[in-house]
């Protein structure tokens, strides 16, 4: 399994997303604290960018509709969407982080 080193931990706002590239997949990554997870960046209802959400508890609401994603799964956890969006793997190396496009889900 490839990592890419994608940013810095200190670049995602604690209890927050930010949306980047991962070569050409739209990857959107949550942290909370000192752990980071990575969902594919777009909603599977509304086809918009979950990076433009908000982060709830353990979940992550498209701004768009309201559908929330759980993070580690990327199962929806509320309405309107009914299909999950992929996840990725996360590694922490000192103040990198790194993803790997093969989807865990």
């Amino acid at each position: 399994m490839t990592f890419e080193k994608v940013c810095k931990l200190a670049d995602i706002p604690d209890e927050g997303v930010i949306g980047l590239e991962v070569g050409e997949t739209p990857v959107a990554l949550v942290r909370r604290g000192e752990e980071v997870f990575a969902l594919h960046d777009v909603c599977s209802h509304a086809e918009v960018k979950l990076s433009e959400g908000e982060v709830y508890e353990d979940s992550l609401e498209c701004w768009l509709h309201g559908s929330c994603f759980d993070l580690r799964s990327g199962k929806p956890t509320g309405p309107p969407a009914i299909k999950p969006v992929p996840v990725y793997r996360v590694k922490i190396d000192g103040d990198d982080v790194l993803v790997s496009l093969s989807k865990e889900s």
